[in-house]
């Protein structure tokens, strides 16, 4: 069985328990997914499915050799494909067939979840924003706010060290948070609500793997 979904990020809300409790939970559209290639050990090296995230709206270009590879499998063309590892042999198995779907409803309330995202762009950033330096005094003079101070010394080695903490381009990057909850799974709107923040703007594509 495929032990992950892609998805597309809606939003952030608040859900309240019987009790009153209110928790912080993402809104994930996941799916419908389709496996459009099935990898194995014999053919490939390794055991794995690559999936398509079916979009309300089919995309409008698609090139040759990436339509081949649809027409190949007998499906439309997709914009978003992922691959996923399986842990089985090299055998049939349960939903990772080529044309098979992969829904939200594999998921429930509780299961633990890694997802993976990428972040939002901040753009260049100052390195007070980009590593949380605290910086210096903001009174008396010292004229040392949020200046970042000494990068090296002038003797030796009479450089920069490589991989110091400085200004630059923040954000866009790949980030995985690990052991979220599923607070609820509305199948039939193919949503997953997680308890927690998940990386990237809103309509951001995400990956949604069950804990094994």
């Amino acid at each position: 069985m495929v032990n992950g979904i892609i998805g597309k990020k809606v939003g952030m809300t608040q859900i309240f328990a019987p009790d009153g409790t209110v928790t912080s939970v993402t809104v994930i559209k996941a799916g419908p997914c389709v496996v459009v290639q099935r990898k194995t050990a014999s053919t490939d090296g390794y055991e794995a499915v690559q999936l398509g995230l079916v979009e309300e709206k089919a995309p409008r270009n698609t090139n040759k050799p990436m339509a081949g590879h649809f027409k190949k499998a007998g499906l439309p063309p997709t914009r978003v494909l992922r691959e996923f590892r399986l842990e089985a042999g090299d055998g049939a198995v349960e939903g990772a067939n080529v044309g098979d779907q992969v829904l939200a409803s594999a998921f429930a309330a509780n299961d633990k979840v890694d997802i993976i995202g990428t972040s939002k762009g901040r753009g260049f950033a100052g390195f007070m924003k980009r590593h949380g330096f605290s910086g210096g005094r903001a009174t008396h003079g010292s004229m040392f706010h949020r200046a970042p101070g000494s990068i090296g010394a002038s003797a030796y080695p009479s450089r920069v060290i490589k991989g110091t903490r400085m200004a630059g381009h923040m954000g866009v990057e790949r980030h995985t948070i690990r052991n979220l909850k599923i607070i609820q799974v509305n199948a039939e709107e193919n949503l997953i609500l997680v308890k927690g923040a998940v990386p990237g703007p809103n309509g951001a594509v995400v990956i949604i793997k069950k804990k094994q």
